[in-house]
């Protein structure tokens, strides 16, 4: 087991005896990742989520958000976004409290919850997004820099503290000194992140105070604004007015300018995405999951509390604001605050203190997501080097790759510039946790309890389409890339990471919505329009078996598929069940050879009595096989074809083991001749139908198929019953479902080139062109395309047996066709004589076919005759290359449209 998928109660229980060397090293391994966890609720989850949330929007863009959007529309950007991250905070509350979390946040709950290609994928986005933020907030803090001590446009010496050169290269260095004191804070680890994140939550306590008390205690006052403009500067004023009633009617209604530092014209989407940023915060707890001493207790209670605390506070500050401060000061001074506080000085502290917080906060978050996908192993050796730790467990080469990635998106410059990305990466984010959540509660998974309770199916989807909304109202062109990048994500994820332990909500929800629609699958309500066949293939051992498994594959037309296999044993004498190591064999079996079937294995006393228990319990409902194929009995060596199987040779694994070899040529079979003639005859009574499959060893399909040669290959149909020449009919049951079965081969994607061919036996003075229209014309009606061939087999009747036709007490000669159909054949009334010449006729008919379809008449009533009729259909189909012999008890074509 894992490291990653450890529990607390796994972990006691194995660590509590006295294990062997690989336990000692699993709870050594167990214990050292236990050790990093320290961090308490307020330490661990509110504080750095405070922060997060707070940030360069509170301090930086608050005023701006209000000056462009006024009062009433800011409240709603806050109602919208905090609602959109309030359903996201249910749906984390509710994955986090239903199991032990491990290092990576929103990650680790994704892929746990969706597998590991949605894990995977939005595990990089979610990295991707932390990265954006963490250089986000460091841009802020760089524009709050500049702003208190930058030389001022249009002068080349500075006076005073105002002495840092202004250009986009010095504005770049300051923004990687930075960037490096957020790192060396990483380097030492988790510990003192959390000293020095509660320090500063301090620090951002103290200013915001010290805010609150300045908009009472602060008497109005003009504020002078330079603007840069061009090379030169100009001078606007702004008004803190105090309350005044007439500035927050003038800030009620929106006021969309230009922003002065980018020069683009500012919409609701544009200032929302700036706004949102600090909404942002709320995984900050979440990915320090792995540092938590009890991260499912503490993340629900700190997140909620963070959330609520920014929310009332970020809607105190907006009326304050509105009530107090003109429209130029809020839209042109990102700094007001300062200006208006009672001691200046503090505000700055605070501003640099709270986006400091917020770039080390998504710096190690973005470190930690790093960790957790490299340890995974989804992405193989690409991520390797973010394996290593140190000494106290700090991932410090994802802190390293974390920070490279935060220096190149440094060079984008402006922090207005990637607030856009920022947002749409992480309400992509949003949308999966949300999707994650929803994927668990509608899958109704027994373990899938969570101790909070407090969200349902629809918060997860109002989350999931709040998120997407948002998504590309704020940036169609982000969203769009976002999308397209996830989409990539998650193919090569698909095909290209190592299955996982972890589950995969996939399968519980195909099994919840296939549970639903077997339940509807009413076969009272089934119509031979919609028939299909559902087949239930025999295998004794897959090595001799695995043309004979490829060729049913196309034979099922969408149907249901079932490999079934009888172990001769007797259970009450064995231990265990011993089917079940052999599962895994069948299942890799028929994932090699690409057949969509499922595998149903049984113990029973013989051959016949497991038979009968799969023909009675495969299937479920509607789903049930109704036809029954069987490889042909004969005295024929088996051969190992799944050695020369191209899914084998051209694939470096070895054969599965789990197969014994194949039967030698000397050793008794386990079938008597008798047995397998009753298993048809089981299978007929309980209306299945059957098919026996006879030389498809000899069946190369690929060649025989993608040949050049001309003519294609064909496909011959004999749907008279050879071995009762005076009852031949086409158009009965039987006669029809042969038909229907070789159309159905033909229809497949691998048989399409091949041709059929239908043979219509005829007799001399019996007006064979009105029996070839009439043939021509039910081939019309049952839309089936095929070549009619005449075939004069008066020379074969002629060496027909002349005796009684009707079985032993049967009806009269003058009911002899009624007697064909209701009544199995005798199989005594033909000769071998005449067997051979019907079997010389089928083979004379040239060229060779890819593969005959033959009439199987029924099994004789008479259980004696048993081995008399085995031996017939082996000197019918001897040397005819592969062949089917099919015997159909179910109506399935229909001229209805």
């Amino acid at each position: 087991m894992a490291s990653s998928e450890r529990s607390a109660l796994l972990t006691y229980r194995l660590c509590g005896g006295s294990g062997d060397d690989e336990r000692g090293r699993e709870c050594g391994r167990a214990a050292a990742a236990a050790t990093p966890r320290k961090l308490p609720t307020f330490l661990g989850v509110v504080v750095p989520t405070l922060l997060s949330m707070f940030s360069v929007v509170l301090f930086l863009r608050l005023g701006f958000v209000v000056g462009h959007a006024g009062l009433y529309q800011a409240l709603a950007m806050f109602a919208v976004a905090y609602f959109i991250i309030g359903m996201t905070v249910l749906s984390v509350c509710a994955i986090a409290t239903n199991g032990a979390l491990d290092a990576g946040g929103a990650y680790y709950m994704i892929s746990r919850a969706l597998g590991p290609e949605f894990g995977g994928s939005i595990g990089i986005m979610f990295f991707l997004a932390n990265v954006c933020g963490s250089a986000l907030y460091l841009l802020g803090l760089v524009e709050a820099v500049v702003d208190s001590f930058g030389i001022p446009p249009g002068q080349e010496v500075g006076s005073g503290i105002h002495v840092l050169p202004q250009s986009y290269w010095y504005e770049l260095l300051y923004g990687t000194i930075l960037l490096a004191l957020c790192l060396v804070v990483c380097l030492v680890g988790a510990s003192i992140y959390a000293k020095a994140t509660f320090l500063i939550f301090l620090i951002v306590a103290g200013v915001l105070g010290t805010i609150l008390v300045s908009f009472f205690a602060m008497q109005p006052l003009g504020v002078p604004i330079h603007m840069p403009h061009l090379n030169s500067s100009e001078t606007e004023n702004g008004s803190f007015t105090g309350f005044s009633l007439a500035t927050l009617r003038e800030n009620l209604g929106g006021g969309y300018g230009v922003d002065y530092t980018t020069g683009q014209m500012m919409s609701f989407s544009t200032v929302f995405a700036v706004m949102f940023n600090g909404c942002t915060g709320i995984m900050a707890g979440s990915n320090m999951s792995g540092d938590l001493k009890r991260p499912s207790y503490s993340i629900p209670r700190g997140t909620i509390s963070a959330v609520l605390f920014t929310y009332l506070v970020y809607n105190l500050l907006a009326f304050l604001m509105c009530a107090t401060c003109n429209r130029t000061l809020l839209q042109k001074d990102y700094g007001f605050l300062r200006d208006i506080s009672i001691f200046p000085p503090l505000v700055t502290v605070g501003i640099y203190a709270a986006t400091l917080s917020a770039a080390m906060s998504n710096l190690i978050g973005a470190s930690r997501i790093l960790y957790a996908l490299a340890r995974d192993d989804l992405f193989g050796r690409a991520l390797a080097l973010a394996k290593k730790t140190s000494a106290s467990g700090n991932p410090i080469m994802a802190v390293i790759l974390s920070w490279l990635v935060v220096q190149l998106v440094l060079f984008s410059g402006k922090l207005n510039t990637i607030a856009g990305v920022v947002t749409t990466f992480f309400l992509l984010v949003y949308a999966t946790v949300n999707l994650a959540c929803l994927a668990l509660e509608w899958a109704s998974a027994p373990n899938f309890r969570p101790t909070f309770r407090y969200f349902t199916w629809h918060t997860c989807l109002l989350g999931i389409a709040g998120c997407c909304v948002m998504m590309f109202l704020i940036s169609p062109v982000s969203a769009s890339a976002s999308l397209g990048f996830l989409l990539i994500l998650l193919l090569a994820l698909h095909y290209l990471s190592p299955s996982s332990t972890w589950g995969y909500i996939s399968q519980a929800l195909i099994f919840h919505q296939v549970r639903k629609y077997l339940l509807m699958l009413d076969v009272r309500k089934d119509h031979v329009k919609f028939w299909r066949p559902q087949m239930l293939l025999m295998v004794q051992n897959p090595r001799g078996s695995a043309r004979l498994i490829d060729f049913v594959n196309d034979l099922k037309k969408s149907g249901l598929y079932v490999l079934g296999h009888v172990e001769l044993q007797d259970l009450d004498t064995l231990p265990s069940d011993p089917l079940q190591p052999q599962q895994d064999s069948w299942l890799s079996l028929v994932d090699k050879l690409n057949v969509k079937a499922f595998i149903s294995l049984t113990l029973a006393p013989s051959v016949r009595h497991g038979v009968r228990q799969l023909l009675f319990t495969s299937g479920l409902g509607g789903m049930r096989p109704n036809t029954l194929v069987l490889g042909f009995y004969d005295d024929a060596t088996p051969q190992d074809s799944l050695a020369q199987h191209p899914a084998f040779t051209s694939a470096r694994e070895e054969l599965p083991l789990g197969f014994p070899p194949l039967r030698a040529a000397a050793a008794p079979k386990l079938l008597s001749p008798r047995e397998y003639v009753g298993i048809v005859a089981d299978a007929l009574k309980m209306l299945r139908n059957v098919l026996l499959v006879r030389h498809l060893e000899s069946l190369d399909k690929v060649w025989e198929l993608r040949r050049a040669a001309s003519p294609p290959p064909s496909i011959h149909v004999w749907p008279v019953n050879l071995l009762r020449p005076d009852s031949a009919r086409y158009a009965d049951t039987c006669s029809l479902f042969l038909l229907q079965m070789a159309c159905v081969l033909n229809m497949a994607r691998a048989w399409r080139r091949a041709r059929l061919r239908l043979f219509l036996c005829v007799e001399a003075g019996a007006m064979p062109h009105a029996q070839e229209d009439k043939l021509r014309q039910l081939l019309k009606d049952l839309r089936i395309q095929a070549q009619i061939q005449l075939v004069p087999w008066d020379g074969v009747v002629r060496l027909h047996w002349q005796a009684p036709r009707g079985p032993p007490g049967g009806p009269a000669p003058a009911e002899e066709e009624e007697a064909a159909v209701n009544f199995p054949p005798n199989t005594t009334q033909v000769s071998d004589e005449y067997v051979c010449a019907a079997n010389k006729m089928v083979l004379e008919q040239g060229p060779a076919p890819a593969v005959r379809f033959l009439y199987l008449p029924r099994p004789p009533a008479d259980t004696g005759l048993y081995p008399l009729y085995l031996r017939q259909l082996e000197l019918l189909t001897r040397d005819l290359g592969p062949t089917v012999l099919v015997h159909g008890v179910s109506a399935v074509t229909s001229t209805q449209l």
